[in-house]
């Protein structure tokens, strides 16, 4: 992977993470596209990126989370990532065997779309919860579960945690709030596990992720792809709870819907 190639990557990541349209497998199709979805450095690398993406959620909401004086923030944050984190580990090495498909990837991608489509309707009229301290800690449990579904690549982290969210009574803008939010312990889990814990086939032998990082060209490589996805995430992140307010899910269900059918297009002719 050249640098041109990771700097696209990560600007698909920034403008994907935290849109309901799957940001693992946008970035699956691409480096598909590029034709080094094999190379374990970008499989590591697409898993790293997401760090970036994090921490722009941290600085766009920096008085949220650097108030410690707000413990149950942080307890129901805590509360709400322990699902993902459990059954992370417990189904990590089935993910990553799902991850080298794209088919089944295109096809949750189209499934997807199509259950966006009714969302609105479902959830309209429902009481809405406003403000963060109306999440009580149950809720934050229950749609810390409604996140795990996002396990399946193609199915979007985003869009489970927002529609959890709407579930639970949330309004929409609270709801995709909290999803970003919540995206911080789960996506930095991931991201420390991916660098610090899991090892990574490069030849014959194991290796740690920070090892594969700190090669020749790596590191570089892997603090711009950060970078970009942090500038670009951060520019998502400002547009697209106002885009959501004004369209709902429908502009997001008929994306998945054509991008899926396109994506299945071309794997089935390449």
């Amino acid at each position: 992977m050249d640098l041109f190639q990771a700097i696209i990557i990560a600007i698909v990541e920034g403008l994907t993470e935290f849109l309901p349209v799957s940001s693992t497998a946008h970035m699956i199709f691409t480096s598909s596209l590029f034709g080094n979805q094999d190379d374990e450095f970008v499989k590591l690398f697409q898993v790293s990126i997401q760090f970036g993406a994090i921490l722009a959620v941290v600085v766009m909401y920096y008085k949220k989370f650097l108030d410690l004086s707000n413990l149950k923030f942080y307890i129901k944050l805590a509360l709400a990532v322990l699902p993902a984190l459990v059954l992370g580990v417990l189904f990590d090495d089935y993910i990553e065997a799902v991850l080298e498909k794209p088919v089944p990837i295109a096809i949750v991608l189209i499934l997807g779309g199509i259950f966006l489509l009714f969302i609105d309707k479902i959830f309209d009229g429902r009481q809405k919860i406003e403000t963060e301290n109306g999440i009580s800690f149950k809720k934050g449990i229950i749609i810390g579960f409604w996140q795990c579904f996002a396990m399946m690549p193609g199915t979007s982290r985003s869009a489970a945690s927002i529609i959890g969210g709407m579930q639970q009574g949330l309004s929409m803008k609270l709801a995709a709030e909290f999803s970003f939010f919540l995206a911080v312990p789960t996506m930095l889990a991931v991201s420390m596990y991916a660098v610090f814990i899991k090892g990574w086939n490069i030849g014959e032998s194991e290796m740690k992720g920070y090892e594969i990082i700190l090669q020749g060209d790596n590191l570089s490589t892997f603090i711009i792809g950060n970078l970009v996805a942090f500038i670009v995430a951060m520019i998502a992140i400002k547009f697209f709870i106002g885009i959501l307010k004004k369209f709902g899910f429908r502009i997001w269900g008929w994306y998945r819907i054509v991008s899926g059918i396109a994506f299945l297009i071309w794997y089935l002719l390449c």
